[in-house]
């Protein structure tokens, strides 16, 4: 079975932002002059050590003359694999029915607690506990 490495979203944007820097050419020290940050900064968003701000991400887009949600869409799309997007077209062609059976067995597989409409208002942390660790916190209560 594949690992899959889960890449932070600092990390995700900062490289979004390096792949629109260099298909447009510039370096960082061109774009950070254009958009008034230091290059040093630009780096460390590109890296995903830097948090980027909303102030400087759109600055960045409207450099680019990008849309916040092309930006967005585009790493959604980017962070998918054909497989997966195959797998959300297919669960939405499904009835609702049939999408809570998935969504059931997904739960079971990954021991997360199923969501259903009558229990999502009265749902609690304990819920998402190991029985085990239910059975001893309700025996010290």
């Amino acid at each position: 079975m594949a690992t899959v490495h889960k890449i932070r979203p600092v990390k995700l944007i900062g490289r979004k932002i390096r792949q629109l820097r260099r298909s447009h050419n510039l370096t960082q020290t061109e774009l950070s002059a254009r958009i008034g940050i230091q290059q040093s900064d630009l780096s460390r968003m590109e890296k995903g050590e830097y948090r980027v701000s909303l102030d400087t991400l759109f600055r960045i887009l409207s450099e680019f003359e990008m849309s916040f949600g092309e930006f967005f869409d585009e790493m959604a799309r980017e962070s998918l694999s054909e497989r997966d997007l195959r797998l959300v077209h297919e669960f939405q062609t499904l009835d609702e029915s049939t999408r809570q059976e998935v969504e059931s067995l997904i739960a079971e597989k990954t021991r997360i607690p199923a969501r259903s409409p009558s229990r999502s208002a009265g749902w609690s942390p304990q819920e998402a506990q190991e029985p085990a660790e239910r059975d001893t916190l309700a025996r010290t209560r």
